[in-house]
């Protein structure tokens, strides 16, 4: 309660100050948030493509934005044979069946839609290189980013519980001490019931609170593959709808200025080089509205 405290009370003006020199915090207009992501993205592919070399991009959830990128690669005719995709997470059922890439709700289906697909047919990655979750892959699939030489670039942001890709705070699948837990890699996790409860907002899931449409697990990278990362970028600017509010105002700075634990998983970008951005929407102070309501 005290860590929580004063997590609550750091204010926007203080929110990018942090005893790590390498943890990068900047706070930005929220609509740049979006333009800082696609652009990193773009100039490493671009770049890598340039130079004739591989570059291996771990991706959060493939959401619309994406196309902006795809249509950036097909403007500039950028060749993307040298690229290489993974997931970070997807979902999964009830007895850890992970879901088709088939499933529109899915993560996979999402990055082939919004991505993928949207490259122009003589641009796009091999489809050998373009890798998502399945049953089969889930227990080799951080082996076989490790075997590929690690992620040049992970992408990522908390979710309300902390969560870094699925990797839950309470999930019994991550319960270890930080040294042990900092070594884990792939596997399919039971997803909190505040997981759920967020994604239920998504439009993916009706923005409706329909808790029984989310699955209850998931497939997800471990903290070792953010970690064994060449580039990190942390990306807090989740708000409902454009509006001011934010669930993700308190968990950002739990994350950025709390304890580095497991129990908040986004905290162990706090011992590492990490570029964070944060919306304005997101920094502002946690203060009391009681004329708001919901």
């Amino acid at each position: 309660m005290d860590a929580i405290a004063r997590c609550r009370n750091i204010k926007r003006e203080e929110i990018t100050k942090h005893r790590n020199p390498k943890l990068q915090i900047a706070v930005v207009p929220d609509e740049d948030i979006g333009y800082i992501w696609i652009t990193d993205m773009f100039h490493r592919i671009k770049t890598a493509a340039d130079e004739g070399r591989q570059l291996v991009l771990i991706l959060p959830n493939p959401c619309p934005i994406y196309l902006q990128l795809a249509r950036l690669i097909n403007r500039f005719r950028v060749d993307c044979r040298h690229l290489v995709l993974f997931p970070m997470d997807e979902y999964a059922d009830q007895d850890g069946n992970v879901a088709p890439i088939t499933w529109r709700h899915g993560f996979g289906y999402a990055m082939f839609n919004y991505l993928v697909n949207a490259i122009d047919e003589d641009l796009r990655p091999p489809a050998s290189q373009v890798h998502y979750f399945t049953t089969a892959n889930i227990n080799d699939y951080g082996r076989m980013i490790a075997d590929i030489g690690h992620a040049d670039a992970v992408y990522s942001g908390p979710g309300w519980t902390g969560h870094l890709a699925f990797i839950e705070p309470d999930a019994p699948e991550f319960d270890a001490p930080l040294d042990e837990w900092m070594k884990m890699s792939s596997r399919i996790v039971t997803l909190s019931p505040f997981t759920l409860a967020q994604n239920s907002m998504h439009g993916s899931f009706g923005m409706s609170g329909d808790l029984a449409a989310v699955p209850p697990k998931a497939a997800t990278i471990g903290p070792a593959e953010v970690i064994n990362a060449r580039y990190r970028m942390d990306i807090h600017a989740i708000s409902v709808h454009g509006t001011a509010t934010s669930w993700q105002r308190m968990i950002s700075r739990l994350c950025l200025h709390g304890p580095v634990t497991p129990r908040v998983p986004t905290s162990i970008h706090q011992l590492l080089e990490t570029d964070v951005f944060i919306s304005e929407t997101t920094a502002q102070n946690i203060e009391p509205h009681f004329e708001k309501g919901y």
